[in-house]
């Protein structure tokens, strides 16, 4: 099943979609809802009517570093012992069909493809047996990165955190099992990365045990587990897809600040 969250005129609401619709929710798909819209005479819409948005809001964007064996090994890094945690605010977060805006100054910002998962209640100690019951299913996700800020800062806020870094969808696949799946970045029709979720050091249910040892996961939260090797750049004017087998694709567009301002 296909989670969207989309907007259509000046209102934003969730459905899922049907074919070529979409059956709309009253409410969040987290707060178990039935369909119907309170706004509209009826409850299915064209899918080609609406504007698809980031499928969810999460509280918090936890990421992983280094969390497959080619990208460590691209990187000449040694294995991680436990897994490498970072957090992009929700305010970076960005739809399919939204710009990437480049920052000013910027010398050099790559994509890197990678599977998100979304949760789907409160989650606080979970036993990597039981991850599943939490885990309300998932989509694709880009970890846009200033690379040469990663370098020089000793953690990676800053690198990770600008606006538009955070573009995830277009939409939440709840039917899909997250151990072996090709994930891909494209860049202007040209494929930039090729992996495997398969070559992961620590799968999701080792991801949602460990992470929620330390926070308590909030519905709509997304673990945005790592890419694989072949990270690269991306320059104004570029369309970048994040495909991610079971899934679909997630296309955005990257720009100047100057254009975005303009």
């Amino acid at each position: 099943m296909k989670i969207v969250r989309f907007q259509f005129g000046n209102k934003a609401a969730y459905g899922k979609i049907d074919g070529e619709t979409v059956r709309v929710y009253h409410d969040s798909p987290f707060e178990k809802p039935t369909a119907g819209f309170r706004f509209l005479k009826s409850n299915i819409l064209p899918l080609n009517k609406v504007r698809l948005l980031a499928p969810c809001q999460p509280t918090k964007i936890i990421c992983l570093g280094l969390n497959y064996r080619s990208h460590a090994a691209e990187f000449q890094r040694k294995l991680p012992d436990l897994p490498l945690l970072f957090i992009k605010p929700p305010s970076s977060v960005i739809g399919p069909g939204d710009n990437i805006i480049l920052p000013p100054n910027a010398e050099r910002i790559d994509y890197e493809c990678e599977l998100g998962v979304v949760i789907g209640k409160i989650a606080k100690n979970v036993s990597e047996n039981d991850f599943a019951s939490y885990v309300f299913g998932y989509t694709c996700f880009n970890d846009v990165t200033d690379r040469v800020a990663q370098a020089k800062d000793d953690q990676w806020t800053r690198a990770k955190g600008y606006d538009t870094f955070a573009p995830f969808g277009p939409w939440i696949e709840t039917s899909l099992s997250p151990e072996n799946l090709k994930l891909e970045t494209i860049v202007n029709g040209e494929v930039k990365q090729s992996g495997s979720t398969s070559d992961l050091i620590f799968g999701v249910p080792r991801l949602v045990s460990f992470i929620s040892s330390i926070m308590t996961l909030m519905p709509g939260d997304i673990i945005a587990t790592g890419t694989p090797e072949g990270i690269g750049p991306l320059t104004a004017g570029d369309t970048v897809d994040i495909r991610v087998e079971g899934i679909g694709t997630l296309r955005n567009h990257v720009v100047s600040n100057g254009q975005a301002a303009g």
